[in-house]
């Protein structure tokens, strides 16, 4: 088994999912699906418009947030998960370790559409997959660095299996929540 490659076993891990089980499902998301709120939380606002305590963001859009977080977190949208999938789980991680540009949630430019939301998270997602590929196999063995906290000395394998599940877990979330607004919405959108 030493002669495993790990490099292309980890990047299937999620480019199985998302090939097989995840993109296609968000095609066709359209923007009141993007921003609906089935409960008062935290969603991508236009600026000036949000009430949490920290609205990040240089656009015309902001996110919601708060720091320390909530307990009970606030119920988060669609919009806001996958502003936190391009810019917290994949854009940081692409600037810090692949030579992307700077992303934090105060400086990204957020979506005001679906389908701008959709081509931000498949360019993060292609500069992701790329990334770890050019890590070949010694990469994956190197320490993920100080940028990633308390992970800083674990190697950077654990980082990408880290991101799996973020994007698994989140991007979950996102169509549970485009089959429920669905399942609402079927008679209105009928009768238009």
């Amino acid at each position: 088994m030493s002669d495993l490659a790990w490099n292309p076993l980890l990047r299937e891990q999620i480019t199985w999912h998302w090939d097989n089980q995840l993109r296609a499902r968000l095609d066709g998301l359209r923007d009141e699906e993007y921003f609906w709120e089935p409960a008062p939380g935290w969603n991508v606002r236009p600026r000036g418009t949000g009430t949490a305590p920290v609205q990040g963001g240089s656009g015309t859009m902001t996110i919601d947030f708060a720091f320390p977080e909530p307990d009970p977190p606030p119920f988060t949208t669609i919009a806001w998960r996958l502003g936190h999938v391009i810019v917290g789980v994949l854009a940081v991680r692409n600037a810090t370790h692949f030579g992307g540009p700077p992303a934090s949630y105060q400086s990204f430019d957020y979506a005001a559409t679906a389908d701008d939301a959709l081509a931000q998270l498949d360019a993060a997602y292609s500069a992701w997959i790329a990334g770890v590929e050019s890590l070949g196999e010694s990469g994956l063995r190197r320490p993920s660095g100080p940028e990633e906290g308390e992970y800083a000395e674990l190697p950077l394998a654990t980082l990408v299996l880290h991101i799996s599940r973020e994007l698994i877990h989140h991007l979950s979330e996102v169509c549970l929540l485009r089959d429920l607004y669905g399942h609402l919405h079927r008679e209105t959108e009928t009768e238009i």
